[in-house]
């Protein structure tokens, strides 16, 4: 992906200076919370932060990037956000409706591709919750699942796990025996082994192309720095 950061810091939006007029107040502080023995130290300012980002996802292409995430969109589309998430985490709760309205109304131009975050020092519940989730997305039914954890977060659990791929019609054995597996396993252990090396710092966690957006800003910066990245894509091809 082309380094959008880069280019954007002579424009008329400088991601940083957006959300701070936006208001600190707003955005929600999270300490990286992921196994100790895996804990890396994050950049202290955003800054340095962006600049992992940049580097992280410069050095890979979209294809290995997206891997066999869940997406919703445009697969073609030139804009695509990463959305690094804990089924557990309540701010995830309120990113996820704003992410619904937000993907819908740019279905056709961007690509939107979940991934898994789950903080399991703090959330006993968010890696069953993942290993569920990616059990249905076999199946083809991810994100009709990953709406039912939300809505019903406060009753995570084995009981909901089943109930919600009974009710969607899912193989039961099929279900089961995904969710347990290795490669269920593997699958959200290279979503945490990307998170780690963006030194992201909580959930939920944005990646806009190369551009890090903070899990807490509100969803007008989402809309400007999509107009923004979608202007200079028109412009500068």
């Amino acid at each position: 992906m082309n380094n959008l950061w880069g280019r954007l810091q002579g424009s008329k939006l400088v991601l940083w200076g957006i959300i701070a007029a936006l208001g600190v107040g707003m955005l929600v502080p999270l300490l990286l919370l992921v196994p100790r023995r895996n804990q890396t130290v994050a950049p202290a300012s955003p800054e340095d932060r962006q600049t992992v980002v940049t580097e992280v996802i410069g050095s890979r292409n979209r294809a290995s990037l997206v891997g066999t995430s869940a997406t919703r969109g445009n697969p073609n589309a030139p804009i695509v956000l990463f959305k690094f998430s804990d089924f557990q985490c309540p701010y995830c709760v309120v990113a996820a409706g704003h992410m619904k309205e937000f993907v819908g109304n740019h279905e056709d131009d961007i690509l939107y591709v979940y991934k898994h975050f789950p903080l399991t020092q703090i959330h006993p519940e968010a890696m069953p919750a993942a290993k569920a989730a990616w059990a249905a997305q076999q199946q083809g039914q991810f994100w009709l699942y990953h709406d039912g954890l939300f809505v019903n977060q406060n009753r995570l659990g084995e009981e909901l796990y089943l109930e919600l791929a009974e009710a969607m019609g899912l193989d039961l054995e099929q279900f089961n025996r995904d969710r347990t597996s290795t490669e269920a396993e593997a699958a959200i252990q290279q979503d945490l082994e990307l998170a780690q090396q963006l030194r992201l710092q909580g959930t939920p966690s944005f990646i806009m192309n190369d551009l890090l957006i903070p899990g807490g800003a509100p969803p007008q910066l989402f809309e400007e720095i999509f107009n923004q990245i979608n202007d200079l894509i028109q412009t500068r091809g």
